[in-house]
């Protein structure tokens, strides 16, 4: 595995090393021991999909609260997305920004998103299929979010969304 560093102190792209001959091509998607060599919490807890149909379908921004924070790896096994983290460690220097890439099936990459970020993405393409490995469980009393267009954190998507939930809609804006 590659671990390309981001502007966001302790989140990385994650590229596969391929290694291809006339069958296709193999390489290794997780190693504990490589994410732990890099100061990573290599812990899974749960894996989680998400099936999205249009192109368009904004999901996020989510995250879980003080003390059942995630750290997630973020891969799209079908299609293509945006995906965003946030950072909203207490103290970071780089609290309150964000850092966004395109994941496909075809690029391979994933995000290593630390724990104490926050994490959403636009589907860029139709029947985006999105695998999470997740290092906690999932507390739902812990489940918190914002809006995904906060002004204070000023994403730059790609395009407008044109499908997001209700509740994600509702979603309050960031106090950073």
């Amino acid at each position: 595995m590659k671990f390309i560093p981001v502007p966001l102190a302790g989140a990385f792209v994650l590229e596969v090393e391929r290694h291809d001959d006339e069958r296709g091509g193999f390489g290794r998607t997780y190693c504990a021991r490589e994410l732990a060599a890099q100061g990573l919490d290599p812990r899974i807890a749960q894996c989680s999909m998400s099936w999205n149909t249009s192109r368009g379908t904004l999901r996020g921004m989510h995250y879980q609260a003080s003390p059942h924070e995630e750290a997630k790896t973020v891969r799209v096994v079908a299609g293509a997305i945006f995906d965003v983290m946030v950072d909203l460690r207490p103290g970071s220097p780089t609290r309150g920004q964000w850092f966004g890439a395109e994941l496909s099936a075809s690029n391979h990459r994933a995000l290593y998103i630390p724990a104490g970020f926050a994490h959403g993405f636009l589907t860029m393409s139709d029947q985006s299929v999105v695998h999470y490995q997740i290092s906690d469980f999932y507390v739902p009393e812990a489940s918190r979010g914002f809006r995904w267009d906060d002004p204070s954190v000023a994403i730059a998507w790609p395009f407008p969304p044109t499908c997001i939930s209700d509740r994600d809609r509702a979603l309050p804006g960031l106090d950073v």
